[in-house]
Order: C-alpha cells, then sequence, then structure tokens
C-alpha cells in the first residue's frame, strides 16, 4: 500500500508541477487554446494518442471485445493505429494545420464560421460540441471505479474528486501547453504500463505460447470450432472487421482529436509525429486489446454474466505484485485524466469562443475570453463529475446511454463535413447543417427509441457508424443541390494550400 501511494503522490506532483510550470504559454487565447500554433511532434503525438485511448478502452472495450473475438481483437488496436493514427495524419494532418492557420481557426465551430462565412454554423456546432461532450466525459470516470477499489479499497466518489481536481488545477494553469506536456508523460507511463502487464499477466499461463494453448481449448459459444479464440481472425471475422472501422474511422471527426492538428509547429512536426503517433496507438491499443483477448481463461461465462465485461481486466490483474498494481492504476489514471484534460479544454474553449464571445458577449476582450474558459473548465469537470456520481450510486439507464451515443452524435454531425471542407470547393453551407441534423437528431433517435430501429442499427456502435458514411454520401448530394458557396470565400480558404514554399531535391524530384 506505501508503494502505491508513494507512487500516486509523484504522478500527481509531476501533474502540478507541469501546470504551474506551463501558466506562463497560457496568457492568450492563442496560447492557452493551441499553445502558439509552436507544439513540436513528440507532443502532439502523445496528445493524439493519449486524448484517442482512455480508460474505457483499456477496461471496457479490451475486456468486451476480447471476450468476443479472443486474441483477434487485436486487429482492432493495429486498425487503430492504421486508420485512426496513421491515416488521419496523412490525411487531415497537413491540410487542417494549413486552412485552420490560414482561417484563424481555435475551434472547430469556428473553423465552420470562417470556411462558410456562417455565424449559425458556429452556433450550431457549438451548441452539439456542448450537450454530446459532457457526457463523453463523465463516461472517462467509469473504468477506474473497479480498479481502484482492488488496489485501495476506497470509495469510487474519491476518485472521482481527486482525479478531477488535479486534471482542473493543471488544465486551468496552463491550458492546452500543459495538457500537451502531461499527455507526453502520460503517454509514456502508458507505454511502459500495458507492456509490463501484458508480460506478467501471460507469464501465469505459462507465457505466450502457454496461454495460447490454454485459449486454444476453450470452446465458449463455438464448440464446432476448435481453437476459435486462438485463431488468427477469431469466430467472427466480419464482426471484428466493423469494430476495426467502427472504432478507428470516427476519430477523424471528433473535434478535441482534430484540434491537434491545429497546434502543430512545421512540416517536419507532421512527418514525425506521424510516425510517433501510430507507434503509440499500435503498443497502446494493440497492446490492451490483445491482453483483453486472453480473458477467458481467468473468468467463466457465468462470472461476466453477472459481474459484467467491465469485470474481466481487473480480475485478470487482482493476482499481480503490489508494484504492477501500482503501475496499472497510474497507467489507467493517465489514460483517463489525459483525454479528460483534452474534452474540457475543447468543451470550455468553443463555449467561450464560439457561442459567449460574439453572440451574448459582443465584444470580448482578450484576458476574459482566457477567465471564461478557465470558469468554464471547473464547470464542465464538475458537471461530469456529478453525472458520473449519479451514475454511480443509481441505476439511471438514460443517462448511460446519452453516454453512449455521444461518441456516434459527434464523429457522424462534423466527419464528412469537415473533411469535405478541407479537400472540395464544392460543399456548402446548407450540406453541412444537413449532416449536423442527421447525425445528431439520429443518435437521440437511437437513444430514446432505440426498439424502433431495425436489429443492425439498435447497436449505438453500430447507428454511429451509419451515421458517419450517411455522411459521406449527405454532403456531396445536399451540395450539388444547394446555391453554390461563395467564390471568393472558397478562393481564399484554399489559397493556404497554393502557397508556393522552397523544398529539397528528397521532397521534390523537379529541377
Amino acid at each position: 500500500m506505501v508503494i502505491k501511494i508513494l507512487m500516486l503522490v509523484v504522478f500527481f506532483g509531476v501533474m502540478l508541477g507541469v501546470g504551474i510550470k506551463c501558466r506562463r504559454s497560457a496568457t492568450d487565447v492563442n496560447g492557452f487554446v493551441l499553445g502558439g500554433r509552436s507544439v513540436g511532434p513528440w507532443l502532439t503525438a502523445f496528445a493524439y494518442g493519449t486524448s484517442y485511448f482512455s480508460a474505457v478502452i483499456f477496461v471496457g472495450y479490451a475486456g468486451q471485445f476480447g471476450w468476443k473475438f479472443g486474441v483477434a481483437s487485436t486487429w482492432i488496436g493495429l486498425g487503430n493505429a492504421v486508420i485512426g493514427s496513421l491515416l488521419a495524419w496523412v490525411i487531415l494532418g497537413r491540410r487542417t494545420r494549413l486552412m485552420t492557420h490560414r482561417l484563424d481557426s481555435k475551434t472547430m465551430p469556428e473553423f465552420f464560421a470562417s470556411r462558410y462565412d456562417s455565424k449559425s454554423l458556429r452556433i450550431g456546432a457549438s451548441i452539439i460540441i456542448f450537450i454530446f461532450l459532457i457526457p463523453y466525459t463523465a463516461s472517462l470516470y467509469n473504468g477506474l471505479s473497479r480498479l481502484f477499489e482492488m488496489a485501495f479499497h476506497i470509495d469510487y466518489i474519491v476518485c472521482i474528486v481527486v482525479m478531477a481536481v488535479l486534471t482542473g488545477i493543471y488544465v486551468i494553469a496552463g491550458g492546452y501547453m500543459a495538457t500537451a506536456v502531461n499527455d507526453f508523460i502520460q503517454g509514456i507511463v502508458m507505454l511502459i504500463g500495458i507492456v509490463a502487464v501484458i508480460l506478467a499477466v501471460l507469464n501465469t499461463n505459462g507465457g505466450l505460447m502457454g496461454s495460447m494453448v490454454e485459449l486454444s481449448k476453450v470452446e465458449g459459444d463455438f464448440p464446432d470450432f476448435p481453437g476459435a479464440y486462438a485463431s488468427f481472425f477469431g469466430p467472427l471475422p466480419l464482426d471484428l472487421l466493423g469494430v476495426v472501422i467502427l472504432t478507428s474511422l470516427g476519430t477523424w471527426g471528433l473535434p478535441q482529436m482534430v484540434g491537434k492538428f491545429y497546434a502543430i509547429k512545421s512540416e517536419e512536426a507532421i512527418r514525425k509525429g506521424t510516425i510517433i503517433s501510430t507507434f503509440f496507438a499500435a503498443i497502446v491499443a494493440g497492446g490492451c486489446y490483445f491482453l483483453g483477448g486472453f480473458g477467458r481463461l481467468f473468468l467463466t461465462q457465468d462470472e461476466v454474466t453477472a459481474a459484467g465485461f467491465d469485470a474481466i481486466v481487473p480480475s485478470m490483474l487482482e493476482s499481480l505484485p503490489d508494484i504492477l498494481i501500482a503501475v496499472v492504476v497510474i497507467l489507467v489514471l493517465s489514460a483517463s485524466m489525459s483525454t479528460l484534460s483534452s474534452l474540457v479544454l475543447t468543451s470550455s474553449s468553443t463555449l467561450t469562443l464560439d457561442f459567449v464571445s460574439g453572440t451574448i458577449v459582443k465584444k470580448m476582450k482578450e484576458s476574459s475570453k482566457v477567465i471564461t474558459m478557465r470558469v468554464f473548465i471547473v464547470v464542465f469537470i464538475l458537471i461530469s463529475a456529478s453525472i458520473a456520481v449519479v451514475q454511480y450510486k443509481s441505476s439511471v439507464t438514460f443517462i448511460a446511454q446519452l453516454m453512449g451515443v455521444s461518441w456516434g452524435a459527434l464523429a457522424g454531425a462534423f466527419l464528412a463535413p469537415f473533411l469535405y471542407s478541407l479537400y472540395w470547393k464544392g460543399t456548402t453551407k446548407l450540406s453541412c447543417w444537413a449532416c449536423f441534423i442527421f447525425g445528431s437528431v439520429l443518435m437521440v433517435a437511437n437513444m430514446l427509441a432505440r426498439p424502433s430501429f431495425p436489429a443492425l442499427l439498435q447497436s449505438p456502435i453500430n447507428c454511429g457508424a451509419f451515421a458517419m458514411l450517411a455522411g459521406f454520401i449527405i454532403v456531396p448530394l445536399v451540395s450539388l443541390i444547394t446555391p453554390k458557396p461563395d467564390k471568393k470565400l472558397v478562393e481564399n480558404a484554399f489559397a493556404s494550400y497554393n502557397k508556393e514554399v522552397k523544398t529539397t531535391a528528397k521532397e521534390n524530384l523537379q529541377d
């Protein structure tokens, strides 16, 4: 217990120290929200990765999909690395940095407003973010409850309060730069922790080969498929492919993920960041799902039915040495705090810059904007922590459903409009509105009237994927039948790509 507490004290001390150290870079809006647009590749890549992977993945998804697919669930993590990280950086990174810098956009709603000269798009996008990011933020606490009770035997509410207060302090003090530096430190913890935990867990069944042999003996739901859970593609390859796509493509439309590209420093930083981010995702996400694939060696079907999928990973860790349990707790805290800091910073900056400033307060001073964002960070953390406590203390299914649909609503509303806005000059304001409304309304309807949906779309994950994919049809279709955008406005936005720059021969073959 002494070892666990000492490691936590050191961890929390470092987080607070970074927040205080970075306070000088958070004196204006550009510094507080984007770190002055001068963040290097390592910080940006780790900020992207740690915002992507939270305790929900380590405890919830790894257990659930590992139980369903076996070690083949590792493909989900590798898909997150290739689609959610590598392709996201290649397709979105450079263009996002260039166009948002040209339009002086600090948030996703501000980007839509400048891109289409539309104040209504800005307000609409900020309302969607405000509504759906709070329950998404609240869900981050859920993965901590069983681990903290297992390691410290303390009430879950204490964990919520400590995590919320510490995250709030360093984000309020240092803004984006404090978040990015702490994300880097937390990312290192996650990398080391996941490798150590995998080795220790596998060792309980005779190492990798011993664990694979034992897993191949498990029949589970497929007695006619010997070794189903130890096979390359698992017992349900099509379902596995669907989960790979759903958990990877959605990040392209999440404001807190795309926002990392606004702040990156240079072309060299983008190239390095692409490699670092992909490597980080492959190790952390691939490792989490790989670990979850061995869950059937530690629990029976009846135990999972009684305790839920969230019990799988904690049960795998119970027999580990105290030092490793402490590492796991810090690993999951790192994953949760990094994502929480990213979400509350995104929420507060969006509400301040895109809703309060210019709408409620017509002329807002720079210093007032920074103060307002800090106040909203406190508000968002209080609300999300309160939701987590309410859900823990009661069986309010509405809250749990709202958490489930928030990811699908955000990605369904923003992915297609944002991508088309970066690449296609013909995208119109009304097509963005059509996708905003379709994605958010569909997911709310799914939450309120789920039995009325077709069987395939009754799952929030499947419904969210449908919303995302439908957006790729809605945006071009509506754009073709609505008034064309103002040519001067479009050319101004795309002028960011046409600026001539000098480059080296290895990057350009022309003489």
